[in-house]
């Protein structure tokens, strides 16, 4: 009775906010554009920035390692302030800070102080996706949870993928300039998220309750919470596996195509980055639409979706090692792509449905800091083997081992979700 009536509380207040439910997608969809862009844009302005300011490839690389460090030690903490105060504002203090951290950098002079603006880029941006996914399932309570937040990822995927506007205005107007192009819209888009963007009542709670539950949130209870054993544990394993993939393919195959087939420089980055972004949007969008409509009769379908896309992307990469054929090559880019937009159309429903509502921001900001992390030793470990004379094969082969596990661990998620529903009734109603 219990159940129904909570579920029949959370139906009467999505009910009642579709168009500001999809205005938050659309603002956030926005500023998720603006969080990669401004992360990315330095790789390809590479080439204006040293002419400037003169540093070594180790000091070069030295500013994204740094970013994704403070980035991954910082996650976890803004995921508990935007499970403890305002997520509306959490979101607005982070893309207010990074803007003018982007405009700060463009009047940088030397290589010291742009390490630090770097750090504290990774530290600002930190706050961002937790706070807004979470207001994203907060406001779609089931019927389009998945394809909201596949909508809103979208927009990440393409900051990422126009990241060489940053490169293109280095080479027009000189780098600084084309930090200060950047920043100015970013810093207006702030503005405009302080008018627009609405904090969603907590899930299960009213407005009035929400600020008073909100308070007693703890960052020592959320960590506890999240360290029982369950279904959580292999879905943080996943994620920092997926971490370590995504990490080798966006870093090495773009090298590795150009050297397996002689390809030049600009090609083997289009041809492998740009095709997995565009299947990634792709199964974004489609992840979502069929999660959300296999959901209504079985939850555990946005688990089984992915979990299943994964696994089936792992033998076509041990292919593309063994046989060297640019189709295969490029088939296994375009199914991890669309692998990885099925999960993440559904990374935070399966937080709804493994995490207690109220530690649900924090649960991603872990997620966030052992994607980063494995990521970061992953890069380090391909480069390592390549100076140990690995060949591409034996790397493309283990790259589709951490495929398979990847799936595996997702899976497995799965199966200790529904022992966990057939042991005792789900504490946390299934949307």
């Amino acid at each position: 009775m219990e159940k129904s009536k909570t579920l029949e509380r959370s139906s009467v207040v999505y009910s009642t906010l579709p168009v500001v439910a999809w205005t938050a997608v659309a603002l956030l969809w926005l500023a998720g554009g603006s969080n990669y862009l401004t992360r990315t844009t330095l790789t390809t302005m590479r080439g204006s920035i040293i002419q400037d300011i003169p540093m070594t490839d180790a000091q070069f690389g030295m500013l994204t390692s740094v970013f994704l460090w403070f980035y991954a030690a910082v996650s976890p903490f803004g995921g508990f302030v935007a499970d403890r105060f305002s997520r509306r504002l959490v979101v607005i203090s982070s893309v207010a800070v990074w803007s003018a951290i982007t405009l700060v950098t463009a009047h940088v002079k030397a290589f010291e102080p742009f390490l630090i603006l770097r750090a504290l880029l990774g530290l600002s941006q930190a706050f961002y996706i937790p706070a807004a996914v979470a207001v994203i399932v907060d406001y779609h309570l089931g019927p389009t949870r998945a394809l909201a937040g596949g909508i809103h990822l979208t927009g990440l995927v393409f900051g990422n993928a126009i990241g060489g506007l940053g490169g293109w205005l280095a080479e027009k107007q000189g780098w600084s300039d084309a930090y200060t192009y950047i920043g100015l819209p970013n810093l207006g888009l702030a503005v405009l998220l302080l008018f627009f963007l609405r904090d969603p009542p907590r899930e299960h709670l009213g407005l009035t309750a929400a600020k008073s539950h909100s308070q007693q949130v703890r960052l020592g209870e959320a960590l506890l919470s999240l360290a029982r054993p369950g279904p959580y544990y292999y879905f943080l394993g996943c994620q920092a596996v997926q971490g370590a993939v995504s990490w080798i393919i966006i870093g090495w195959v773009p090298t590795l195509m150009r050297e397996q087939f002689t390809m030049a420089q600009g090609t083997a980055g289009i041809s492998s980055l740009g095709l997995m972004y565009g299947s990634q949007m792709t199964g974004l969008l489609l992840g979502g639409f069929m999660s959300d409509r296999w959901s209504r009769s079985n939850p555990r379908a946005r688990i089984i979706i992915p979990a299943l896309a994964i696994v089936l992307t792992a033998p076509v990469f041990w292919a593309t090692g063994w046989y060297h054929h640019i189709a295969l090559t490029l088939l296994s880019l375009s199914l991890w792509g669309l692998a990885m937009g099925f999960l993440g159309a559904n990374n935070m429903p399966i937080v709804c449905l493994v995490v207690d509502p109220r530690y649900r921001a924090t649960a991603v900001g872990l997620m966030n800091c052992c994607t980063a992390i494995f990521g970061g030793f992953a890069i380090y470990g391909v480069g390592a083997l390549r100076d140990a004379k690995f060949g591409v094969s034996w790397i493309l082969t283990g790259t589709g081992v951490g495929v398979l596990l990847c799936g595996l661990l997702l899976w497995l998620v799965n199966v200790t979700l529904k022992q966990r529903e057939s042991d005792v009734a789900p504490l946390i109603p299934v949307t």
